[in-house]
Parts: structure tokens; sequence; C-alpha cells
């Protein structure tokens, strides 16, 4: 405005009009002091550029002191009202109605994007376990390079393989008996003759035909193992102070004994003195498992296969003191010294036989 009036001639008046001209250089002295005020403070501004918003941040900063110090004079108790209610409409925020800063359909979105992603694996997964299970035969094993050699097993069962009974006192070895007579059930004479073939000893029971044929199995009787039979002696010596141990090899698929030798059973005093054991009786005679029992073509086909076992009778055990006793199996490709394993061609148990 002042710069309009600046520009702005003064008109011309006569000479009757002089007083009205001296009003009008009053108001132009002071229009053109206005401007020389407004001059110098362009000037000012120029030449300190960042003056006013020097001036906005120090307003700033004033307003927040005076807000912090009525947030100062206010009572803490409000700060966690104000932490509760973020909190609270972070479960839950009825204007939104979100929950945990989600909305019901990205809920909903979520999941379906879950669901379709864990289908899709669960189909990956399925069709290779699909195509893996077509490539291997559920009746012989694919690979046997890693097959350890045979492993064996006592019976009856005992804690630690630690016989220890008193021949007078039969509560403690009745256990023993009980044990022997429910796993020789399945080897029953009349049951083997009913389910099973009589083989001729001596060879292999190899049988041809398609792999997912049933096989038939050779017979062994509970007779075969005379006086650890049970039949003349339903005590197993153990009333007597002459134990039976009975003694079975772990199947293997496929398994057979190398050079038609089958594999023998040989047992003694792991440590100590070799007299502390003085005679052992085996059944059968041999002391071995013949051969016609191998090879063993699994369970599925398999189904009435029976365990070859080899019986111990220890006739002579010097008694009321613990002896370690080892029994081994013996043949070609059989190992019978692995140190970390105990039952791979071998096992240790104790007798401590009480009178």
């Amino acid at each position: 405005m002042r710069r309009q009036l600046r520009s702005r001639r003064a008109p011309a008046f006569p000479y009757g009009y002089r007083y009205r001209l001296d009003d009008q250089d009053e108001v132009n002295q002071n229009y053109l002091a206005d401007e020389e005020e407004d001059a110098e403070e362009e000037a000012q501004v120029m030449m300190v550029p960042g003056l006013e918003e020097e001036e906005e941040e120090e307003e700033g900063k004033e307003e927040e002191e005076e807000r912090e110090e009525e947030g100062q004079g206010q009572p803490t108790g409000n700060a966690w009202w104000q932490k509760l209610q973020l909190v609270t409409e972070y479960l839950w925020d009825p204007e939104k109605r979100m929950s945990l800063a989600r909305t019901g359909q990205n809920r909903s979105l979520i999941l379906v994007i879950y669901f379709f992603f864990y289908a899709s694996l669960a189909a990956v997964i399925t069709l290779f376990l699909y195509m893996l299970f077509l490539a291997i035969s559920p009746y012989m094993p694919t690979f046997t390079e890693q097959v350890k050699p045979p492993g064996v097993m006592i019976r009856p069962f005992a804690h630690s393989l630690n016989f220890n009974f008193n021949v007078s006192e039969p509560e403690t070895w009745q256990r023993y008996v009980i044990s022997l007579n429910g796993f020789l059930q399945g080897y029953n004479d009349s049951l083997q003759e009913e389910m099973n073939v009589d083989c001729p000893p001596g060879q292999y029971f190899i049988q041809d035909g398609d792999e997912d044929e049933d096989k038939k199995a050779c017979q062994f009787k509970r007779s075969f193992l005379k006086n650890c039979s049970g039949l003349e002696d339903p005590t197993f010596g153990y009333s007597t102070g002459q134990p039976c141990i009975l003694l079975k090899m772990n199947r293997i698929v496929g398994f057979r004994p190398e050079l038609g030798d089958p594999v023998k059973v040989s047992c003694k005093v792991q440590k100590g003195d070799e007299n502390d054991i003085r005679s052992i009786n085996y059944y059968p005679e041999s002391a071995s498992f013949d051969l016609r029992y191998y090879p063993y073509y699994g369970k599925l086909t398999h189904v009435n296969y029976t365990s070859p076992l080899v019986a111990m009778h220890f006739t002579d055990v010097v008694k009321n003191q613990a002896v370690p006793v080892q029994c081994q199996l013996k043949g070609k490709g059989i190992v019978n010294d692995v140190i970390n394993d105990r039952f791979v061609g071998r096992i240790i148990f104790t007798l401590n036989i009480k009178t």
C-alpha cells in the first residue's frame, strides 16, 4: 500500500490552495520515512537469511519447555493410564475393529495364504514319498552293504543279564521258569507240525518264485532242546542249580552262513578261573544253527518262520559266587569282538547260583 502511494504523484493545485499542498508534503514525508524503515528491515533480513527460522525454532523450544513443565506438574498416574490405554487399544481397537493391529479381513487372508502354502507343501512331500515307496521293495531290503553280522540274545529275561537265584528258594528262580515257558509256546511240537514243514538238515532251504509269494518255514520243535525243553524237567534245571539258558540269533533277511558251514555257539568263563564252569551241555548236540533255517525271506512272506535256538545247560558251575560267562558265535564271516557292542556275535551274562 505504501509502495502504491509512493508511486503516485501529487496532483497540481492552484495557488489558492497552498494549505492543502502543505498537508500533502507532510503525508509524503511520513510515507518516505516508513519506506526507509521497511528497506532497513529487508536489508537486515537479507543479511541474516536464517534469522526467521531461528526465531521459529526458539519459539518451538519455548512451547515444548512449557509443555514439559505442565507435564511435570501432573501426577504420574496419568502417564501409566495412557500406556494402559495404548496397550488396550493395541489388543482391541473398537473404532477400527482391529486386534493386535490386524483386522478380521487381514487375518482371514493370512490364514488362506498359509493354508494353501502348507497344503502345497504336504502335497509335494506326499508325492515324493509315494515315488520313493514305488522304488523300494517291501519284501527285500534295497541296500544291504551296511548290514552288521548277526547279533544274539538270550532267554529267559534277566535284569542286567544277571541270573541271581537261590536253589532252595523257588521264588528267586520261578520268574525264569515262567519266562522260558512263555517263550517256548511257539515251539510246541504240535504247533510246528501243523504250521511248518519238515526240511532235510544240512542244506539251505531256498525257495524260488515271486518275492511277494508266501514262503514255507522249517520246523524247529521244542523237543529238539531235550533237557532244556521244559518237557522232561518243568523247572529247566533251576531247582537243582543246573540252569538252562537259550540263545538265538537275530533275523537278517537273506542271511546265509558262509561256505555252507553252520554257525556254532561256544561258552566259557569271561574273566577268572576257567574251572568255575566245569561242564556245559548243548542242545541240539551240534551246538549250531542248522543251514535249513536259512535264508530268511522277511516277515511279510516268511510268516510262520521260527528262529532256531541253541540251549546251554550249565550242569556244573561253581556255587555261591558270581561267574561271568561269555557265549560267542563261531563261523565264517561272523564278528564277535566288537568292543562297543557286546551283542554283535556274542553275549555276556553272570551266573550267581546260591545253595
